[in-house]
């Protein structure tokens, strides 16, 4: 389904957004006692004394999603690294976990020995801070024995109390079937806490399917209690399945102009989604499948475990050519740069050029994310602080395309090359099918789907402050910022604002914002934090650049 017709389905039918996205959005997900009892599995395992944490369930289970919402849920003194592509050597692993962790290292280092002193370094330092440090390691059925073995050794340092590096792996079945092989029985023996997430049952996925309608902002029930038992057979109880399914025949319903979806709509969707030759106890072995029917659009932020601060993986400066690249756009207007058009061709991957050398790319795609604003990069300074002298605010987090999407602003991203080497890059335009980065001093345009084994899910974004405003805008509070915040839900959500000379932020004003960050895709809590404001700037701020282009404006 293109975005387009993705957004006329969903305006039709009165939703705030796509009820049956494949994204792991935790908003989404429904607590079943499964659910429930695997996610008491893993705060368990959080807050035991080190070791290993084992969650295993079918493709499409849900385990991503559950591990989102352990992310949000995650003590404030713990430091989490999540590697989600763990096809890995142990080298390439090791230099992962360091970047996750931000550990420096020497450049070009392929040194075991050299990774692990570094890695205990800097759990023996967290531990004297207070700080816990979480390794989680998602599609770990992908990780060589050589690779584990590596792993269990990691948990070898420990205090008298508590090994001081905690290891969660999420993986599917076969996961569990090669921890049992002999020569990893010295890691089985480390598990402290495991789980299988089961599919969902009968009763369940009626509320499941629910669940996912309301948070999206359906006011009625689009596909009836009557069809849940042909949805269960249909999609076996996995999740996944059931979102593919439900939203082919939403879609159906959509184009016929149905009020909901019925028996024979269902019935389409299923021959659309599914092969016409199969029983539903096949449906299990066609759920990654289905998944890429989808279209790339499985792209996401490794991890919502976001962190307010900017903080550069390494600080070295660029070598002489990186800054000769910089000098070409250190001096740029006062107005915004208009992002350069995607090249015609897509690469299948995205790759340093050769002819920048590799060590400057956080600096010049600093450079790069600067010049869409149309401030001038200054060299050695950390780019918050150039941006903050600009007037402008600076974002560091994890998230997905998705997010980036709603946001529509440049973004500095942490990518990883096909040899597993981390770099940065800028990527300046988006849409349904490719994105387009400043990377080094080219200008390239990759397809949505390569970005999935090479993006972190980290971001930095620029945005600007509504005046007057320091921080969160919360209930109660009162003065020019809450004024800003009226005016601006009226012109997204319409009606006239209340006319106030000392307005504040009371019971009502709460419940319009709630309502934009439901739309928004947000966690609806009446609080206007940084999401809440980069967004709604987004409405008076029509000269700031944007990822994606109006209709109108291509």
């Amino acid at each position: 389904m293109s975005h387009n017709t993705t957004s006329m389905c969903q305006s039709y039918f009165g939703l705030a957004e796509a009820p049956f996205s494949i994204a792991p959005d935790p908003r989404y997900l429904y607590m079943s006692r499964r659910h429930q009892e695997a996610l008491a599995t893993l705060l368990y395992g959080v807050g035991s004394d080190g070791g290993f944490v084992l969650l295993t369930g079918d493709v499409g289970a849900g385990k991503t999603t559950l591990c989102r919402c352990l992310l949000e849920q995650m003590p404030e003194t713990c430091d989490v690294a999540y590697v989600f592509n763990p096809k890995l050597t142990v080298v390439e692993l090791l230099s992962t976990i360091c970047d996750e962790f931000r550990i420096a290292y020497p450049p070009g280092n392929t040194s075991i020995k050299l990774f692990v002193d570094f890695i205990n370094a800097y759990l023996l330092d967290a531990h004297a801070r207070g700080r816990r440090a979480v390794l989680i390691i998602d599609e770990a059925q992908n990780l060589s024995a050589d690779v584990l073995e590596q792993m269990r050794l990691l948990t070898n340092l420990e205090t008298h109390q508590r090994k001081l590096l905690q290891i969660i792996l999420l993986g599917q079945p076969e996961l569990a079937t090669m921890l049992e092989r002999p020569e990893l029985r010295q890691l089985a023996q480390r598990i402290v806490a495991r789980y299988h997430l089961g599919p969902l049952g009968k009763a369940e996925v009626k509320s499941y399917v629910w669940h996912r309608l309301e948070v999206s902002g359906a006011r009625r029930q689009l596909i009836p209690a009557s069809l849940m038992g042909k949805v269960h057979s249909l999609s076996n109880g996995v999740p996944r399945l059931i979102n593919t399914l439900c939203d082919r025949a939403l879609l159906g319903a959509y184009v016929q102009n149905k009020e909901r979806v019925d028996r024979a709509t269902l019935a389409q969707a299923a021959r659309e989604v599914f092969p016409r030759t199969r029983t539903p106890r096949h449906n299990m072995l066609l759920v990654a499948g289905s998944a890429l029917l989808i279209g790339g659009g499985i792209v996401m932020a490794a991890a919502l475990y976001q962190q307010n601060q900017h903080k550069p993986f390494m600080t070295a400066a660029p070598a002489a050519p990186a800054r000769a690249a910089i000098q070409n756009v250190r001096m740029t207007t006062a107005r915004p740069v208009e992002a350069p058009s995607p090249p015609a061709a897509l690469a299948g991957t995205l790759d340093w050029p050769a002819s920048v050398p590799q060590s400057g790319s956080e600096a010049l795609a600093s450079a790069a994310l600067l010049q869409a604003w149309g401030v001038g990069y200054r060299e050695g300074v950390d780019l918050c602080q150039q941006a903050e002298g600009a007037g402008l605010s600076c974002r560091t987090a994890r998230g997905g395309l998705g997010e980036l999407r709603h946001l529509n602003r440049p973004a500095m991203l942490h990518m990883r090359n096909p040899r597993g080497q981390a770099f940065y890059a800028t990527l300046t335009t988006l849409d349904d099918e490719a994105a387009t980065f400043a990377i080094g001093d080219e200008t390239v345009a990759v397809a949505l789907g390569a970005l999935a084994s090479q993006w972190s899910g980290r971001y930095t974004v620029l945005w600007r402050l509504p005046p007057d405003t320091q921080g969160p805008v919360r209930l109660g509070e009162r003065g020019p910022s809450v004024e800003w915040l009226s005016r601006h839900l009226a012109l997204t959500q319409g009606g006239d604002m209340k006319t106030t000379t000392d307005p504040v932020f009371d019971a009502d004003l709460m419940l319009r914002v709630k309502r934009f960050q439901l739309a928004q895709g947000l966690v609806p809590d009446g609080i206007v934090g940084a999401q809440t404001l980069i967004r709604l700037s987004g409405v008076a701020d029509q000269a700031a650049p944007k990822l994606i282009a109006v209709r109108g404006e291509e």
